[in-house]
């Protein structure tokens, strides 16, 4: 079958739940990963046609988006920061800003000798690139999740940096030594759960069906609650001067100012993302 008419029923059954252009943006990687073909070739060789065994994992992912599975978890690789990684069911897929927030570290550690502890590290793509970007960063990573460690080991490893990662929960206040040297860290950083509840209307199905709601959702009642632990964390495990990073719910920068001012944090910075909405925080001990 020629590779040009599966792309035209991938448009047939998928443009209406995902739009021409995110649907092509799929079909796009999933003859990269399954083909080692790229956009260009279907556009050199409009013909081209491949056997039956190659296209049946190509029908099989169109069955699993037409569920809205996201298409990082069906090919089980996603991108992030110009490095690849691998996801799963119990791991976040990385957003582009976040990648940001990794920016924003880099710059601010440029050519600077640091450590650096990344919380709540999911598939581990924080630590990973920060650790791959600045070759005298030592950087430590710790999520509750021994399902996410699995992932993030496996990611360090792909792109061969060297991450200690740590399984522990920061809402536990008595941590593992591995994490708790007094005054060690020269920055903390953490995008943890921050969406509430009573946004789940605003997420997409693909996201509420498929993503770890661990890694998601707070307590309406209670949305800072990883903030609070991990700015009273850093009192006594962030060297004086050090730098506090968060990824942040956008409906709550004016709370997390606050967070960060009661806590004594100086030169507060809240920060847009490329959507204009307000994502990032920072603040020095």
């Amino acid at each position: 079958m020629r590779l040009k008419d599966i792309q035209d029923i991938y448009h047939k059954e998928l443009d209406a739940i995902y739009g021409k252009n995110e649907v092509d943006a799929f079909f796009n990687l999933a003859i990269d990963y399954y083909l080692k073909l790229d956009r260009v070739h279907l556009l050199m060789e409009p013909d081209y046609s491949i056997t039956k065994i190659e296209e049946q994992p190509l029908f099989e992912t169109l069955s699993q988006l037409k569920l809205e599975k996201p298409i990082q978890y069906i090919l089980g690789e996603t991108e992030f920061f110009g490095l690849p990684f691998k996801v799963n069911k119990y791991t976040l897929i990385p957003r582009p800003e976040t990648e940001e927030l990794v920016a924003l570290i880099l710059e601010d550690f440029k050519g600077r000798s640091c450590k650096i502890l990344d919380i709540g590290t999911g598939t581990g793509c924080i630590a990973i690139s920060l650790a791959k970007h600045n070759e005298y960063a030592s950087v430590s990573a710790v999520d509750i999740s021994e399902d996410a460690i699995i992932i993030a080991k496996q990611n360090a490893e792909i792109n061969t940096v060297d991450i200690n990662f740590i399984t522990d929960d920061i809402l536990n206040s008595r941590h593992t030594e591995s994490i708790s040297g007094s005054h060690d860290y020269d920055a903390i950083v953490s995008n943890p759960p921050y969406v509430r509840h009573m946004e789940k209307t605003e997420i997409k199905p693909n996201v509420l069906d498929h993503e770890p709601h661990l890694a998601l959702f707070v307590d309406d009642e209670n949305p800072l609650q990883f903030y609070k632990a991990i700015c009273e964390f850093a009192q006594t495990h962030l060297k004086e001067s050090g730098v506090l990073y968060f990824e942040i719910n956008e409906y709550l920068g004016k709370e997390m100012v606050k967070l960060l001012t009661n806590f004594n944090f100086k030169d507060i910075e809240l920060k847009q993302d490329l959507f204009g909405k307000d994502r990032m925080i920072k603040g020095v001990k």
